[in-house]
């Protein structure tokens, strides 16, 4: 079984899926949104231009496919959401796509259904059993802190967009990006673009 890969993105799916080139091979491994964003993330701190995904590898009678996460814990997470009745690997993805595995522990311990029924493919009643199946299963996952989300501002300058659409470009949940441009505040209005983007891949991947 496969349980992590090293190496450089040479394709980027619209379907969630990338092609990571290891020592020549490619191996096709479905990401969740925001997944390759952070581990370019974590590997720009030790200035390695080489991702690594945590893989979780999935057999079926007629596959095997691979699902890659920028953390351990978003794979942990992943496979005790498989682990429940009724949710596959797409619904687990779209979940962990829309919440990290921090976002995802606290959303449970609040019992906040609201967050997950936002989610496609989560109705109020698979909602309602993930709250209850999960209650005691994400307890060692850092929780991380819920706030309520700040609406967007209503006139963002120029630079504040630049920064922000870099970010989703390269893969970052736009909830991230406005999370990393509204961190460095002024400093997104008078420090060069290079040295922002820098400043916040090291914020998202903490």
């Amino acid at each position: 079984m496969i349980g992590r890969l090293s190496g450089h993105v040479v394709e980027e799916g619209d379907e969630g899926a990338v092609v990571l080139d290891v020592s020549g091979v490619g191996y096709e491994v479905s990401v969740p949104l925001g997944a390759v964003g952070r581990a370019r993330g974590i590997a720009a701190k030790t200035s390695s231009d080489a991702i690594t995904l945590f893989v979780h590898t999935h057999v079926r009678e007629d596959a095997l496919l691979l699902y890659g996460f920028a953390t351990r814990e978003d794979r942990a997470a992943f496979r005790v959401l498989i682990g429940i009745s009724s949710i596959g690997p797409k619904i687990a993805m779209a979940i962990l796509s829309a919440l990290g595995s921090g976002e995802l522990a606290a959303v449970i311990a609040r019992r906040e259904t609201a967050r997950l029924t936002a989610i496609p493919g989560v109705g109020k009643k698979t909602a309602e059993r993930l709250v209850l199946e999960l209650k005691d299963k994400l307890v060692h996952l850092p929780s991380a802190p819920l706030s309520p989300a700040a609406p967007p501002p209503a006139a963002p300058s120029a630079q504040q967009d630049l920064l922000h659409s870099a970010l989703t470009r390269m893969g970052y949940r736009p909830a991230e990006a406005e999370r990393a441009v509204t961190t460095l505040g002024a400093r997104v209005d008078s420090a060069p673009l290079g040295d922002l983007v820098r400043e916040a891949l090291a914020l998202l991947s903490k």
